[in-house]
């Protein structure tokens, strides 16, 4: 649902992964976004109206993302795509990220634009903290990239690991996603992503803040 430039770039991506789409807009002029490469369904109607997500093929969809510029309308056509049609991959674009909070706690998955951003840019701004770049539903677990002190470089991320008490999910390196093992060794410039519990931010981040333990 949203013929914007998220809802019709989804479109051709998925589309060039031969999986069947429909798209849904209000607005008729919104397709024009999609080409005329585009060979799914095109459907002008209001995406949480079950007679307009029926026309679309709703009943026999295998996932539905609600990505139109409105919060209501995403949340309530998500709601109805999961609890009305059964739909089990459900994903809604939330730009108030209070909000998308909330419907993530209740087992809608949202994507936060407005704070995913936020987060990168404070990254590099301020390249201190560990920003989450994921937490499941319960805010018991996150994903976040943690700033490691440069004395670790040239240490086994196995021992990052056993100092923190986090574990290590991947590293980025020059530009690409790394999955460390337990010999992979940290190296200048790497950006370090973990997995942790929610209250153990602040002693992984301390650990990995000082001087790895037998340092000069």
């Amino acid at each position: 649902m949203g013929c914007g430039r998220v809802g019709s770039t989804l479109a051709h991506i998925l589309e060039a992964q031969e999986h069947t789409v429909a798209v849904i807009d209000s607005s008729e002029s919104a397709f024009r976004r999609l080409g005329h490469g585009f060979t799914g369904r095109r459907v002008t109607g209001i995406g949480f109206d079950r007679d307009t997500l029926r026309e679309a093929g709703i009943e026999e969809a295998h996932a539905f993302a609600a990505v139109s510029s409105g919060d209501n309308s995403n949340i309530l056509a998500a709601r109805v795509a999961r609890e009305t049609f059964g739909v089990d991959n459900v994903v809604a674009r939330i730009y108030d990220p209070g909000r998308a909070e909330v419907y993530q706690r209740l087992g809608i998955p949202t994507v936060a634009p407005v704070r995913w951003t936020a987060d990168q840019m404070m990254r590099r701004l301020v390249p201190h903290g560990a920003e989450p770049e994921w937490s499941d539903p319960s805010g018991t677990v996150r994903l976040a990239e943690v700033p490691v002190d440069t004395a670790w470089i040239g240490e086994r991320i196995s021992r990052l690991e056993e100092t923190s008490g986090g574990r290590v999910a991947f590293l980025t390196r020059l530009g690409e996603g790394l999955l460390p093992t337990e010999d992979t060794v940290l190296q200048d410039g790497d950006i370090v992503h973990v997995v942790m519990r929610d209250e153990t931010v602040d002693t992984v981040e301390s650990a990995l803040r000082q001087r790895s333990p037998g340092a000069s």
